[in-house]
């Protein structure tokens, strides 16, 4: 796996104008199946995948946390929200709230979410590539191609199978 991630940044960014091309002509005229391509490739890559083997988003990018996910997480840890945000969280350029520092401090030795039950929905829903309307989060995927395997090798077979379609 350590090979895997070492390549990968290299990869994506040799596959990133093709990438991009290949998800503008996507957001002009997606396919009626978009969707449920999307979601089978994204089944089948997580048939095989295990995230705990690599854990890189949680290493190497943060989540936006969303005010119901620091109110949720803030309960399971017992604190005040605004303690929450004092301890862990800071605002970015966009006022948003991410971590204070990288790799997440809720990522366990063993590739384990500390707080699994009440993680930020942006990690629930972490690399996004069974999301509905996919083709309008073109940005975040060509992002994510670079840090994790399993989007990389969904939006290989996308290309592929709608191409091929």
């Amino acid at each position: 796996m350590q090979e895997i991630l070492r390549q990968l940044p290299q990869k994506a960014k040799e596959k990133s104008a093709e990438n991009m091309k290949f998800f503008a002509r996507l957001k002009k005229r997606p396919p009626k199946n978009l969707d449920y391509v999307m979601q089978e490739l994204h089944e089948l890559e997580f048939e095989r995948t295990d995230c705990l083997q690599c854990a890189n988003c949680c290493r190497t990018t943060g989540p936006l946390f969303t005010d119901a996910d620091v109110v949720r997480i803030s309960r399971h840890l017992k604190l005040r929200p605004k303690n929450f945000i004092a301890e862990y969280l800071r605002m970015d350029e966009e006022n948003d709230y991410v971590l204070q520092q990288l790799p997440c401090i809720f990522l366990g030795a063993d590739n384990h979410c500390l707080i699994y039950e009440v993680r930020p929905k942006a990690c629930r829903e972490f690399p996004h590539t069974d999301r509905k309307k996919f083709h309008q989060i073109s940005h975040l995927t060509l992002k994510n191609v670079a840090i994790c395997p399993a989007a990389f090798s969904i939006v290989e077979k996308m290309k592929k199978s709608i191409d091929n379609g």
